[in-house]
């Protein structure tokens, strides 16, 4: 926070992730209400994220080759003009549910460019020493922004409408447009743009490919990514189905899992490394604890369960990120944080309107614990793989009345046994 220009792009951005969240919230109730179906809030959940998984190698690929400051001034503008769009159409009394489906995957369209160039842009505006801390600070500002934004969603929709939240996310980017103008030029770190050429997009798959250390990640978090992270749908079903609350409730989940997220973000910006054995562990628990949950009796053990997924689930995607921003150079960043964001929210389009026919067809419950057994059999998985191609074993010693695990060298444990 000592670099002015990270200041003016966390200022901004604070003002239009609460815009977000409030669009995010709103849009989903929106949706139940027209259709009463969680399979439809799936399906636009997945059409916002389905431009991603079709088009985002093609995002990093313009991220590498062109300035980042002037892309995040267009895809910034062109969110705004989304929102306002739906704000007009809602406030109309026009909105239809094929309207919210187009403008979703509209602004998918445009986060396909968005969301590499700004992951990639935090490098330019602190270097690669503060790089790990810069990502857990925007996480810890975007999970900060959704401890406001699904309560102030939650009052516009019971007293004015749910046009006004959509209006106001639209101007929300104002905040981010302004701090980027205001940036000093020659305090970002050079980048190295690639020049336009044949196969710039195949070099970053094949650079990925063969380095395990950021091919492995990326396995795991679209695991994840595509079953364990379909919260609109989950919070939706148990606030309406299971407990009979509105949209209030459905915003009180969002603040609660926003409330974990941002702990754990900053617990994130305090460590000063990420280890793959970290986000493993994170994601054995991420997917325990959604199974956990799924069969909690009451609201209020059901509500506090979502403060330790929050948690640990930001862990997972912190962890992930920085470890695979840091093992790739720099010239290939934009690509390799392409393909990281295409897996990590490109599944949506699969997993959403699964989980939504699992969720309606066999209950809340049930879809709930499917995406968390998922998530821990993708996890364990990807533990094991990694510890065979580190050459290591897990080592577990019930000696002395207390289990003890670790991970130990395999010639560690022939030397031992000999």
């Amino acid at each position: 926070m000592k670099i002015r220009n990270y200041r003016l792009f966390a200022t901004g951005a604070v003002v239009s992730n609460i815009g977000t969240w409030m669009s995010r919230i709103t849009q989903d109730w929106l949706v139940l209400s027209l259709t009463g179906s969680s399979a439809a809030v799936g399906i636009t959940t997945a059409l916002q994220f389905l431009p991603m998984l079709l088009f985002g190698l093609y995002g990093g690929v313009i991220a590498d080759r062109y300035p980042k400051r002037q892309l995040l001034l267009v895809t910034q503008s062109a969110m705004a003009v989304c929102g306002i769009s739906l704000a007009v159409l809602t406030l109309s009394g026009h909105v239809q549910v094929w309207h919210v489906y187009l403008i979703a995957f509209m602004l998918g369209m445009v986060t396909v460019i968005d969301n590499p160039t700004r992951q990639s842009f935090v490098s330019e505006m602190v270097g690669p020493d503060q790089l790990r801390n810069a990502v857990s600070l925007n996480s810890a500002n975007f999970q900060s922004a959704r401890l406001i934004g699904p309560a102030v969603a939650g009052v516009l929709i019971t007293t004015v409408g749910s046009g006004w939240a959509f209006m106001l996310n639209g101007l929300s980017f104002i905040a981010p447009l302004t701090g980027l103008l205001l940036m000093r030029q020659h305090e970002l770190h050079k980048s190295v743009l690639v020049p336009r050429g044949k196969g710039q997009l195949r070099e970053g798959l094949r650079y990925v490919r063969g380095r395990p250390e950021l091919i492995w990640p990326i396995v795991l978090v679209g695991f994840i990514g595509t079953f364990g992270f379909n919260f609109p749908i989950w919070l939706t079903a148990f606030a309406h189905e299971i407990f009979h609350g509105g949209a209030g409730m459905y915003a009180f989940f969002n603040i609660l899992m926003a409330a974990g997220s941002l702990a754990g973000a900053l617990l994130s910006a305090r460590r000063r490394s990420s280890r793959i054995r970290m986000l493993v562990l994170a994601a054995i628990g991420f997917g325990l604890l959604e199974i956990l949950v799924s069969v909690s009796p009451s609201v209020w053990l059901f509500s506090l369960l979502l403060l330790p997924i929050g948690m640990i689930g930001l862990t997972v995607n912190v962890s992930a990120n920085t470890s695979v921003q840091m093992a790739c150079d720099p010239e290939m960043r934009g690509r390799v944080m392409s393909l990281y964001m295409m897996v990590f929210v490109g599944g949506t389009p699969i997993g959403g309107p699964l989980l939504g026919w699992v969720t309606d067809t066999y209950g809340a419950r049930i879809g709930f614990a499917t995406g968390g057994v998922v998530s821990l059999l993708a996890a364990a998985a990807v533990g094991l793989v990694l510890t065979r191609l580190a050459g290591v074993r897990l080592k577990v010693d019930l000696r002395g009345g207390r289990p003890h695990m670790e991970f130990v060298p395999k010639e560690r444990e022939l030397a031992t046994a000999a």
